[in-house]
């Protein structure tokens, strides 16, 4: 498993897929995954084209290092919606988050959607 991922939701497999940074290629899919060092990434272009065609494309994840679980620390609620925000932002007061020092990423079951909770965003 390579170190520094980049992790997108996967709407059809309702997982989290893991992509190697180095080789571009998704090497898993899991429920739940954790990250240190991490940078909230947005394509503009693939916002954009989310917006003209309405449709739902890769264009938005999380880098990061792969590592084991901190429960300390206060996690706050992270989301992103290509149709109201241009970046991923807080969920309490809709701030713009670019890196945060770690990520817990859950897939979420039935309705529950995906969450992402983020410690130190800014």
């Amino acid at each position: 498993m390579p170190e520094k991922v980049f992790v997108y939701f996967n709407l059809h497999k309702k997982l989290w897929s893991v992509k190697d940074t180095k080789t571009g290629k998704v090497c898993e899919y899991v429920d739940v995954i954790h990250l240190r060092d991490v940078t909230f990434k947005v394509s503009e272009a693939g916002r954009q084209r989310v917006l003209s065609e309405k449709r739902k494309n890769v264009h938005a994840g999380v880098e990061g290092y792969l590592c084991q679980l901190d429960d300390g620390g206060d996690y706050e609620q992270v989301t992103y919606n290509p149709y109201k925000y241009e970046k991923f932002v807080r969920r309490g007061n809709l701030e713009a988050v670019d890196t945060a020092d770690s990520v817990k990423m859950i897939s979420g079951e039935g309705k529950v959607p995906p969450q992402v909770a983020a410690l130190n965003p800014a």
